[in-house]
């Protein structure tokens, strides 16, 4: 079975500053795949390229056998971003209807969707609510239901539990290993928070445009010889900076 998504040797710049540099990941069929590193690691541009919102200044993406950007493979790609892509002025259901519209699904098929994906982030007492007044955490929790209004195959979530209570936290990953376990779905989590890193199956960990370390979090904490993330994120970064000076 070929790779769900497979980069090769990408590089991105932004005028003069490199954003990405000779990244290169293989993301298997049914895995949980988290991107991890802080702010301005350059994990959100990769998700965009994985996406087709932006191109590779060179290297390669495919994703489920398509070279991207290729359109035709957003039906089976859920995205939230990390910034909200909401419309303000409309209810939270009228924004899943809108969105639903854009897939392939019957008026049926629509229902069921807006309903459990509403459910699932605990906002079916709000629907009726115009998103304008919704609290910051009820417009992440909007935006994830809309990454899954049409049952992908491949979710890509960009920061998805960042301002979202506990609690919800728990459901929401609880249900993410669902998708993985019982629906096979592939999915990729960007984050900077290690214990949510730790639920992943793979973790590549990304500094300054380049991935590096890349692994189960065991197999991490094993190579680094350490009891955490934090301590093998710590020590690829110096690792990394020995490298580079070498080079």
């Amino acid at each position: 079975m070929n790779p769900t998504i497979s980069v090769e040797k990408v590089n991105k710049s932004y005028g003069k500053r490199s954003v990405l540099n000779d990244v290169n990941l293989t993301i298997e069929p049914g895995q949980l795949y988290g991107l991890i590193g802080p702010s301005g690691a350059g994990k959100t541009t990769l998700v965009k390229m994985i996406v087709g919102m932006e191109k590779a200044d060179s290297g390669t993406i495919q994703v489920l056998d398509e070279k991207m950007p290729n359109l035709a493979i957003l039906q089976e790609i859920g995205y939230m971003a990390q910034s909200d892509a909401l419309y303000l002025e409309l209810t939270g259901e009228e924004n899943l209807k809108f969105f639903a519209s854009l897939f392939k699904l019957n008026k049926e098929e629509q229902r069921k969707r807006i309903a459990y994906a509403a459910g699932l982030v605990n906002l079916t007492a709000d629907l009726k609510k115009r998103v304008a007044a919704y609290s910051g955490g009820m417009k992440r929790r909007l935006s994830l239901a809309i990454a899954l209004i049409q049952d992908p195959k491949l979710l890509i979530l960009d920061e998805p539990t960042v301002g979202i209570d506990p609690e919800l936290k728990l459901s929401i990953w609880s249900e993410l290993l669902r998708l993985k376990n019982e629906e096979g779905k592939t999915i990729i989590v960007t984050t900077h928070v290690m214990d949510e890193a730790e639920r992943c199956d793979v973790v590549a960990m990304v500094r300054d445009g380049r991935i590096i370390a890349s692994g189960t979090p065991d197999e991490l904490k094993d190579l680094y010889h350490v009891g955490s993330l934090d301590e093998v994120f710590l020590k690829a970064g110096v690792k990394q900076h020995e490298n580079l000076g070498v080079n």
